[in-house]
């Protein structure tokens, strides 16, 4: 298979920084001035266990990929009711399919794992996706069954395996498509 990578180009009419807010989260543009605290909530090397790369927890590897996210001006930190960030989560394009939105790169701190802080965050992600488009795209590790699972919760369907480089290099990624209808007929959308 040809070798993909991830794209900041976004169709016309799709603004990849949105401020959202529901249920005590606030999901904002990442700023400069979030990188520590960013940084802080990627400490936990449990966070990337799944992930391909496994020591992004360490301050040396997080900061270029902070520095990547940043650039890519569709990063959004989320943050909790107190304003401290908890995580992240981009909107981003596969260049071969540019007209395919894709939300990746989330991560929440593990307090916030199992609970209804990740069904507000796809909540807020999707309807924001789902005014312009109607799937959204999911590239998900091969061996993160823990995403792989909760992907497929939503109501999204595996589509197929490609090599894609989303900022780690060339990596083999299990792609998951989420239909509008399949998002509200799960009832996650409402």
């Amino acid at each position: 298979m040809r070798h993909r990578k991830m794209g900041f180009m976004f169709p016309q009419g799709f603004d990849p920084n949105p401020i959202l807010t529901a249920g005590g989260l606030t999901l904002s543009p990442l700023v400069e001035g979030d990188r520590q605290g960013l940084t802080q909530a990627a400490s936990d090397p449990l966070i990337w266990a799944g992930h391909p790369v496994r020591n992004r927890h360490e301050p040396a590897v997080f900061e270029p990929y902070f520095d990547m996210l940043l650039a890519s001006n569709a990063a959004l930190a989320i943050r909790d009711k107190t304003g401290r960030i908890i995580g992240r989560t981009v909107f981003y394009t596969d260049t071969n399919a540019p007209s395919r939105l894709s939300i990746g790169f989330t991560f929440l701190e593990r307090a916030h794992w199992g609970g209804n802080t990740n069904r507000i965050v796809k909540r807020l992600t999707l309807g924001h996706l789902f005014t312009y488009c109607s799937e959204a795209w999911f590239h998900i590790a091969p061996d993160n069954v823990r995403s792989q699972t909760a992907t497929m919760r939503l109501g999204a369907v595996f589509s197929h395996e490609a090599d894609i480089d989303l900022a780690g290099g060339e990596t083999r990624w299990r792609c998951y498509c989420l239909t509008q209808e399949a998002w509200q007929t799960n009832d996650m959308g409402r």
